[in-house]
């Protein structure tokens, strides 16, 4: 029998939200290899229009069920008790790919045309008011066939300009994200391995906006190469 741990983990908006630690049966699994979309890709299709409509799934993964012969292995104890979710709880290792293909067959009639859709996260794009009803009407079919609700707090209609998936969408074109660029100023010199793999990564997230960005990270990585640097 599996059993897991809770624990309080505190978001972006400074709310605690309750996970499950799933690192053991997670380790047992195999890795699901669906295809995720890819984000260039996805969001070179989303700039350029005239509004846009910003949607994010409330809770995405808790909407799908669990098949019933598996809910036991989602076990995990507290002081009142031991409990399993009916539903795909937050934290396990295939959670994601699950959920993304799900979203790639229910709106694959619209995906590329009115919709973009990264895991729980969607744009509606069109170039006039009109189209933005009907395409909107269409999504919206969708979601009420399958029961799925958004999260208001999280859901932006008939914008110009938004984030999405860590870039600045607008009509002209995409921007580099404000955020993302200060905190690759704020950051120290990098002073272990793990601060290297931090700027690295902050600085391929920004690869695009970068003149020569190749060349520019090589240093950056072949720093990792020399094990005793940082010792």
């Amino acid at each position: 029998m599996w059993l897991a741990n809770v624990v309080m983990v505190k978001k972006a908006n400074e709310k605690w939200h309750i996970c499950t630690d799933y690192t053991n049966l997670n380790k047992a699994y195999p890795k699901d290899l669906y295809l995720f979309p890819n984000i260039d890709r996805l969001v070179d299709r989303a700039f350029g229009f005239t509004l846009l409509s910003f949607m994010d799934v409330y809770s995405g993964y808790n909407q799908i069920k669990m098949d019933p012969q598996d809910e036991a292995k989602t076990a995990f104890i507290t002081d009142s008790g031991t409990y399993c979710y009916k539903v795909i709880p937050f934290g396990l290792k295939n959670a994601g790919a699950t959920y993304q293909c799900l979203m790639d067959k229910i709106f694959k009639e619209i995906i590329g045309i009115d919709v973009e859709v990264y895991v729980d996260n969607m744009v509606v794009k069109c170039t006039a008011a009109a189209d933005r009803c009907r395409a909107l009407e269409r999504l919206f079919q969708v979601l009420r066939k399958h029961r799925l609700k958004l999260n208001p707090e999280k859901c932006s209609f008939g914008v110009q300009a938004r984030k999405f998936l860590g870039f600045m969408l607008t009509e002209k074109g995409i921007e580099a994200n404000l955020e993302k660029c200060q905190a690759v100023i704020n950051m120290r010199s990098p002073q272990t391995v793990k601060e290297v793999q931090q700027l690295a990564r902050r600085i391929t997230a920004l690869s695009r906006f970068l003149s020569r960005s190749a060349e520019t990270i090589i240093p950056i990585f072949n720093t990792l190469k020399k094990g005793d640097i940082f010792a």
